[in-house]
């Protein structure tokens, strides 16, 4: 699969090649995680509107929740002002994060009011 390379052009990359994700939900606004995505990553989640993301631990694509259930439904795709972030608004099923719980960002209040 070939990402649109009018796409392509506007993504400022790491030295690895990838682009920061963030997934948010669509009807809360919350923010549930971040990962990674290169080209291929960010070209199956245009076509398929599942979330896939590059693991850089195995080197190797995930779609969320194909092991765990834990779906993300892609509805947007916005790309940052500097095109080195996507953002993935998304229909969260289950939870976000590998910890089980609904979000990555349910703990560790550094600072402000816990909701």
């Amino acid at each position: 699969m070939t990402l649109d390379p009018a796409i392509a052009a506007r993504l400022k990359r790491n030295d690895a090649g990838l682009v920061a994700a963030v997934a948010q939900e669509r009807g809360t606004g919350d923010v549930l995680m971040v990962a990674w995505m290169d080209d291929e990553a960010l070209a199956r989640t245009l076509e398929s509107r599942k979330a896939t993301y590059y693991s850089r631990s195995r080197q190797q694509y995930w779609v969320k929740g194909e092991t765990s259930g834990h779906t993300q439904y892609v509805h947007e795709v916005r790309l940052d002002c500097d095109g080195d972030t996507v953002l993935l608004v998304v229909d969260q099923e289950g939870a976000a994060c590998h910890t089980g719980t609904h979000t990555c960002f349910d703990s560790d209040l550094l600072l402000g009011e816990p909701r």
